[in-house]
């Protein structure tokens, strides 16, 4: 049997993609009889000039806009393979078609137009085909003819293009310089480009490599239904579906996940036709058990002793969004891979990417168009493969009211799956430090000592604000609610104080391991002491001074402590009857006698600003 391969156009609107595959029909004399004839007589009846594309592009709505809107599909062969060539949509309103069309192709042709260049389009349909999976890629400048058929227009296409595709790993198999219109380097060797000797569009169709029979891989079978018949004594339960990949024979013991059941196949059951020997990757199967076990639709039938795939409620996927409103954190959608439909939810978005020029966004949101890497919780376990390992189970839709409004492949497990407990089995280690900081933020701890009545509480109190309303996780560790729980046993001696802050770093340091912007407001009078906790917080440590003197602070005695230390009501008060050494390199000095407190509150801000950018460049 002759191998096939499936090949998808795509690239900007209007840059010829529909012309070059027509050409290509006609010069390799793959056209139906009189077809040709046909498509030239309707455009003179119409007073219409003729173009290639019209031999695809069917419908009447499509020809008069002069844009392809479905995904065409034409079929046609050469001597090593018979080919399925998929004319995909350019327009940036159908790239819901351009996915589809491209989901399930081996190959690709990405086409330019050499007199308008590389275009918005142009770059995500190249980072579609990345994430789709499809490796395999040629480029075809189209509309060389425009240029005068220039080298030169040829040669910093390919340069500016070559350099983008590296950037999300795809190294194009070759740049081919291309009239559609006129068939240069089509089917035959261009005259008008004497300097480009490599492939033509048809010879480089029979380079591209098959890739491994479906039929190759691990039997995965979702299950379409469950049939019993039960006229005429008949009681036969048949489990029913299509074979996407790998092969099933009576007799193989098969494990349906994510139930985890198995039993043995005992009969493949067709209906009238002979019974075959196995049933194998693209063809509808049935078969009855050794052994009755319930299963439903949505289950995946696996074959025992190949790999299986994963089971899990939590996933890693990059999803495009193409629905009317936002992709949103919190709402309910539903996920739908092979026969399975389970409600899901976003539980982060961890960067939306755009797909023109690679930069990407840290928000909790995607638009239409845009392409995220996010991390989706499931309402009960499903079975699926990850990214280039079955194309068939590691892909899904997601449905926003009954529509389908973005998909996306799914590019790791969140968890692993007991085969026979059938649990969730979470890992080992828990949520990295790495993961926390990718769901909530860059952790750090701004550590903030001065006087009794400095400032520092006030500060800290509207900064803390400010964060929250910003979406920053925040938390102030406060001195006097510390002595009241964690260090209530401890007093005010040198070696009590020190212990507080030794205390207050550990537990400051666990906050910020969460992710939080962890404020501490403490006396914190020692030099050494303070030093102590840099070294045990590290790198994300800040050392924020709230300068105010004894006089000034005095004067404020929000609490009365002064006056009581004054009186002696109170011992080892720091600025009275202790002393309070002075930071003698503070990341930053708050002067709340000189400053107002907004000011202090944006300058401790700022301060916040720049440790995170210092953090995330240190990473």
């Amino acid at each position: 049997m002759q191998e096939s391969m499936n090949i998808v156009t795509v690239g900007h609107v209007d840059h010829g993609k529909s012309t070059v595959i027509g050409r290509l029909l006609a010069d390799a004399d793959a056209l139906p009889d009189g077809k040709l004839e046909m498509v030239r007589e309707n455009c003179r009846r119409n007073s219409k000039p003729f173009e290639y594309a019209f031999l695809l592009d069917a419908l009447k709505k499509e020809q008069a806009q002069g844009i392809t809107i479905d995904t065409a599909r034409c079929f046609f062969g050469t001597e090593k393979r018979q080919y399925i060539l998929i004319d995909a949509p350019g327009h940036i309103e159908f790239l819901k078609n351009m996915v589809t069309g491209a989901s399930r192709a081996e190959a690709a042709l990405l086409v330019i137009d050499a007199a308008r260049g590389v275009e918005e389009n142009t770059r995500r349909h190249g980072y579609f085909l990345a994430m789709l999976g499809i490796r395999q890629v040629a480029v075809l400048v189209n509309k060389m003819d425009l240029v005068g058929y220039s080298e030169t227009v040829f040669e910093d296409i390919k340069r500016e293009y070559a350099d983008f595709l590296g950037k999300i790993d795809i190294k194009p198999e070759i740049f081919i310089p291309v009239s559609g219109s006129c068939g240069d380097n089509i089917a035959r060797r261009s005259e008008n480009m004497p300097w480009y000797q490599g492939r033509t569009v048809l010879e480089q169709l029979d380079a591209f490599h098959a890739k491994p029979s479906a039929e190759n891989l691990p039997l995965r079978m979702p299950v379409q239904g469950v049939y019993k018949f039960t006229g005429g004594g008949d009681s036969r339960r048949i489990i029913a579906g299509t074979v996407e990949s790998g092969f099933v024979s009576a007799g193989d013991e098969v494990v349906l996940l994510p139930s985890g059941k198995k039993t043995t196949v005992k009969t493949l059951e067709v209906f009238n036709a002979p019974t075959p020997e196995r049933f194998s990757a693209g063809q509808a199967a049935g078969f009855t058990m050794e052994r009755q076990i319930f299963t439903e639709r949505g289950e995946i039938v696996c074959k025992a002793g190949e790999k299986l795939p994963q089971v899990g409620v939590r996933l890693r996927a990059n999803v495009f969004w193409l629905g009317k409103d936002p992709l949103t954190r919190g709402k309910t959608y539903h996920l739908k891979s092979g026969t399975a439909k389970v409600e899901m939810r976003i539980e982060t978005v961890e960067k939306v990417v755009n797909a023109s020029d690679l930069s990407y966004l840290t928000r909790q949101h995607v638009e239409k168009n845009e392409v995220a890497e996010c991390i989706i919780t499931l309402d009960k376990p499903i079975a699926f493969d990850l990214a280039g390992e079955n194309d068939a189970t590691s892909r899904f839709v997601i449905v926003d009211n009954y529509e389908i409004a973005g998909g996306g492949i799914i590019t790791e497990a969140m968890e692993s799956y007991d085969y026979d407990t059938r649990n969730i089995r979470w890992s080992a280690g828990g949520i990295t430090k790495e993961e926390r900081r990718k769901l909530l933020g860059r952790g750090m701890v701004v550590w903030m000592t001065g006087l009794s009545g400095s400032g520092k509480t006030t500060i800290a109190q509207e900064a803390e604000k400010m964060l929250i309303k910003a979406g920053v996780p925040a938390y102030i560790l406060d001195g006097d609610k510390l002595r009241k729980g964690l260090n209530s046993d401890l007093g005010f001696s040198e070696d009590d104080r020190r212990e507080n802050i030794r205390r207050t770093a550990e537990a400051a340091k666990l906050f910020a391991d969460m992710g939080a912007v962890t404020i501490v407001t403490l006396i914190s009078p020692f030099e050494e002491s303070r030093r102590q906790a840099r070294e045990i917080i590290g790198g994300a440590f800040s050392e924020v001074y709230v300068k105010a003197s004894v006089e000034t602070c005095a004067s404020r005695d929000p609490k009365n402590l002064y006056k009581k230390a004054y009186a002696g009501e109170i011992k080892n008060f720091t600025g009275i009857d202790s002393p309070y050494e002075i930071p003698e390199n503070p990341d930053i000095v708050l002067d709340t006698e000189k400053w107002s407190e907004i000011e202090c509150v944006e300058l401790l801000l700022g301060e916040i600003a720049v440790k995170a950018e210092t953090l995330y460049e240190d990473e």
